[in-house]
């Protein structure tokens, strides 16, 4: 699959919660490699649409594509789509009772049927690559809130998947935080990585994007590389919104 090959396709999708409706007449089509940042105001449908990418919501109309898997409700076919994309969320979800490394290592042993000598390898070497090796023992609360965004980093990692979707991931981080999560994703989006990134951090976005995505009311509004985004919006609502969130 080359860099110019869909690997995320998505058409016409309209999500609604009861009488809510909160995507409507979604496209969107990330490649091979790309880095999407999605952004807009709270509410807009950001967080929904990446969970409707590997299942953990349910679209109601229009189809989504990811790694020529289509995603609907079948139990076989999402396991073997989330094996191939990992996810990050704003709360850690780490196994308080588990180690660092114990947490790292069930996933691949359990779905992957990865023996644990070479589980245990893989993980050491991605707690290297998120720079916090010495941590393998500690049990998550041990760890301060950037450590356990690094490790929930690299459990996703350890399931070797080919797109990671990252909802909000800084959020829930203390101020002095934010950049070392920040850092272990331009790291991680330097190797080619397909990312698809809901943030308000706009800084990370200009360093790592290929493609912004702004969101408002459940549409998509605007898409175009950043340096159009940032510099030339086409849309009213994106300037206000880049005005307001570039304001702080």
């Amino acid at each position: 699959m080359n860099q110019q090959t869909p690997i995320i396709e998505v058409a016409n999708i309209d999500k609604f919660y009861g009488n809510f409706h909160a995507l409507k007449d979604v496209d969107l089509t990330v490649r091979q490699g790309e880095k999407v940042v999605i952004c807009g105001p709270s509410g807009s449908g950001k967080s929904t649409l990446i969970r409707c990418f590997n299942g953990l919501e349910w679209h109601n109309s229009g189809r989504i594509v990811i790694d020529e898997i289509e995603v609907h409700q079948n139990a076989k076919r999402i396991r073997e789509l989330r094996q191939e994309v990992g996810m990050v969320f704003q709360q850690f979800n780490l196994f308080p009772h588990l180690t660092v490394l114990e947490n790292l290592t069930i996933g691949p042993m359990k779905v992957r049927k990865i023996a644990q000598a070479q589980a245990e390898e893989t993980a050491r070497g991605y707690l290297d690559r998120v720079h916090i090796p010495e941590q393998a023992d500690k049990y998550p609360a041990q760890l301060s809130g950037g450590q356990q965004q690094r490790v929930a980093i690299a459990r996703s990692l350890c399931m070797e998947p080919r797109i990671m979707l990252f909802d909000e991931p800084t959020s829930a981080l203390d101020p002095e935080m934010i950049n070392e999560v920040l850092d272990v994703m331009v790291e991680l989006a330097e190797t080619g990585m397909t990312m698809v990134v809901v943030t308000h951090e706009m800084g990370f976005a200009r360093k790592v994007a290929d493609t912004m995505v702004f969101m408002e009311e459940g549409r998509i509004v605007e898409v175009s590389p950043p340096n159009k985004f940032f510099t030339d919006p086409d849309s009213d609502r994106c300037r206000l919104f880049l005005n307001q969130i570039l304001e702080h």
